[in-house]
């Protein structure tokens, strides 16, 4: 039993009208765009030139200060070196012998500033 469609029948009322159609639209083409790859790769490119620009000028000085730091030091070794050369004493005067004279101690430096001690200080000499 297969069921078979009836063809539609006519209504009494009128079909619903479609709006009408707008006509074909062209083909749209893709606008053409510009990635910023190239233009941050150049820039990139650049600012490693300028880092590695800059450590070697950094290294570079840090040599000349070292080579300076040298040359200083190499200075003062050869002064120090030209200031220890031993040198010959001069002789002693045997016809004039040296004898060490005492110093006189003056008494007021020594005496003691309390009473007490002063009379034991004074008794002494």
């Amino acid at each position: 039993m297969a069921s078979r469609r009836s063809p539609p029948k006519e209504s009494t009322m009128a079909p619903p009208k479609s709006p009408p159609r707008s006509p074909p639209k062209e083909n749209t083409k893709p606008q053409e765009f510009k990635l910023h790859t190239q233009e941050r790769a150049v820039k990139r490119a650049m600012f490693n030139y300028a880092v590695t620009t800059k450590f070697y000028i950094m290294e570079l000085q840090k040599k000349q200060e070292e080579r300076l730091q040298k040359l200083i030091e190499e200075e003062e070794v050869r002064l120090l070196r030209k200031e220890m050369v031993p040198r010959a004493q001069l002789m002693p005067y045997f016809d004039k012998p040296f004898f060490p004279q005492r110093k006189l101690r003056v008494l007021y430096h020594t005496i003691p500033p309390q009473p007490s001690s002063l009379i034991r200080h004074l008794e002494m000499f």
